[in-house]
């Protein structure tokens, strides 16, 4: 009976802490979206927090109704003249008066309307960045000097020859200013020669490794594969950031989490990298249980890494997607004129298609994962 209670305590808390992970990240999505819609005079009708059934809501001096939904899994802002969430062009837009076109989406230029399609993932990296601001100004920066402790027997890094006391310079020409960066390239390696630049008793040094590649454990159920040099360091510490500094190591932080989301995708396309380590809601409803468990430094790190996500996957030139809406805004400005209905109305199914694929595929993966679909399969057998 306590197993049961306690299992259903801890569903609870992932459930909660999902909900607010998916909540904060889509709306301050939407708010970007919002904020530049408002300066560049387009009227606002609905900011809502969720989908479905109104909860509770007001409506502001400008006219727009704030809501929160029954559905707490995401939310949109939808503005004057749009059809739907796409924001397609409506059919009764010919209908619209001057003064009402002037206040629509889809009657500003093409530069504003691209800016408030590029608000919402700007907005995530920005978010993305004030969490990591806040982190390091606080708590400070986990670092560690890329210097080597021990050499693990075996391993690819005896191999190449490297000793304790190595400080690593470089990877492959990129720069290496703590072990942190050393384990993040290393682990994205699919067991590719690198040529890694040390320096040994002051002197500058280059060697050629290649990382082993290792199946570890995720953490969720499932497999990954990294890349392992065998070197570890002397022990991990805090390294207190001033207010400037935190801002620029935030802004890196980003960039970081940007270079390892596109390798590994990039991977992915490539066939280096196996796809099952693509996640879904699931995946990152179990992640936010775990994260808050452990700490809410933890649990705020996670919600920035996917705020970076959110914003690179919203600008991917999908119809449907932010990106997309700035691929045909292009083709727009390219042209003079915007691209006829029925292509738009074709690119916007072609891209529900393609989002709609890539949920099911994820949430499939993340049923695998999860050992769901095997726990389903035990029952009828």
């Amino acid at each position: 009976m306590g197993e049961i209670i306690g299992g259903i305590g801890s569903s609870l808390h992932t459930i909660v802490f999902f909900v607010i992970a998916i909540s904060v990240l889509v709306s301050v999505h939407e708010f970007g979206h919002f904020w530049v819609a408002r300066r560049c005079g387009v009227k606002v009708e609905v900011f809502s927090i969720g989908f479905g059934r109104e909860l509770f809501g007001w409506t502001d001096r400008r006219g727009t109704r704030w809501r929160v939904s029954a559905l707490p899994l995401g939310g949109y802002v939808r503005f004057f003249g749009d059809a739907d969430a796409t924001s397609a062009l409506p059919d009764g837009t010919i209908c619209m008066t001057d003064a009402e076109r002037q206040v629509s989406y889809q009657g500003q230029s093409v530069a504003k309307r691209s800016a408030i399609a590029a608000a919402g993932p700007i907005a995530n990296f920005l978010l993305a960045i004030a969490l990591f601001f806040g982190l390091f100004i606080t708590l400070g920066q986990p670092f560690t000097a890329p210097v080597v402790d021990t050499v693990s027997p075996g391993s690819a890094a005896e191999a190449a020859g490297l000793r304790q006391g190595d400080r690593f310079l470089a990877v492959d020409g990129r720069s290496v200013e703590s072990f942190e960066d050393l384990r993040l390239y290393m682990r994205l390696n699919q067991g590719t020669p690198v040529s890694v630049e040390i320096e040994r008793d002051g002197k500058p040094l280059t060697v050629e490794v290649t990382p082993t590649v290792t199946e570890i454990d995720d953490g969720q159920g499932g497999k990954q594969k990294i890349g392992l040099l065998g070197v570890a360091p002397a022990g991990v510490e805090f390294k207190e950031r001033g207010f400037f500094d935190s801002i620029w190591y935030a802004t890196r932080e980003v960039g970081t989490v940007v270079h390892v989301t596109a390798t590994a995708v990039g991977q992915m396309i490539g066939g280096t990298r196996g796809t099952e380590e693509l996640g879904g809601p699931l995946r990152i409803a179990d992640m936010s249980g775990r994260m808050a468990r452990a700490g809410l430094e933890n649990f705020i790190w996670l919600i920035a890494a996917l705020s970076v996500n959110l914003g690179l996957f919203n600008l991917l030139p999908v119809p449907m997607l932010d990106g997309g809406h700035l691929l045909f805004y292009a083709f727009e400005a390219m042209r003079g004129r915007p691209l006829g209905e029925r292509i738009q109305e074709f690119g916007f199914r072609i891209g529900l298609a393609m989002v709609l694929t890539l949920m099911v595929f994820a949430t499939w993966n993340d049923l695998v994962q999860l050992r769901v679909v095997d726990f389903i399969s035990r029952l009828f057998t």
